[in-house]
């Protein structure tokens, strides 16, 4: 786990940083497809990101999904460390996409390495920076950008998170993730084959060129 550690985040944590997750930390291995936070709980840990990815959700009244963004290697939910803050429970629903490898810090060490490493404050606050962007990026699409835009978007970052050209998600799931209804995702998807865009095949959709 040291070696991963290291070569993940030693651009960022100091030694006795490192050393202290090393003895803090609890290392997760989780299948992809697997719930690690839901809506309403109260949350005891704050994710570090080895290897893989992880997709963030809102929920709304009627319990309709969108997809916020997704964590990859070397990030953390800085939504996560908002709700240790202010000891809240959690607003957001978070997925594994792939095989994912993190390290579960205590929440009450969050504070403690704030005042006590520099290496700390600075990833802390280039997260809050990452996922604001993020965020107002996924604001601008649903504001500015028609659904056929929004679904190309979507399936590249899918692509890009998986490392993998063959997304395996099925047609009412990317209609959640995108908040609109399976028949629209359907009917782009035949519209981008005709485009020769991608490919749709029984279990998964091959991108060819978005």
């Amino acid at each position: 786990m040291e070696e991963e550690l290291l070569g993940t985040f030693s651009n960022y944590f100091e030694q006795p940083l490192i050393d202290e997750i090393l003895a803090e930390g609890k290392l997760m291995e989780v299948p992809a497809g697997e719930t690690i936070m839901d809506i309403g709980q109260y949350i005891r840990s704050i994710p570090l990101m080895l290897s893989g990815a992880i997709k963030v959700l809102r929920e709304d009244e009627e319990g309709d999904e969108l997809l916020l963004y997704y964590l990859e290697q070397g990030e953390t939910c800085s939504v996560t460390m908002a709700c240790c803050m202010g000891h809240t429970k959690s607003e957001i629903r978070a997925i594994t996409e792939t095989e994912t490898k993190l390290i579960m810090v205590p929440v009450q060490k969050m504070e403690e390495w704030m005042a006590k490493y520099k290496g700390w404050r600075n990833y802390v606050f280039d997260s809050y920076q990452n996922r604001l962007n993020e965020l107002l990026q996924t604001v601008d699409s649903i504001a500015f950008k028609n659904l056929d835009q929004r679904l190309m978007d979507y399936l590249k970052k899918k692509v890009e998170v998986t490392k993998d050209n063959r997304i395996k998600s099925t047609h009412q799931e990317i209609a959640y993730d995108l908040h609109t209804s399976r028949v629209v995702v359907s009917r782009l998807l035949k519209k981008l084959e005709k485009m020769k865009k991608l490919v749709l095949h029984r279990n998964y959709i091959h991108v060819v060129d978005l």
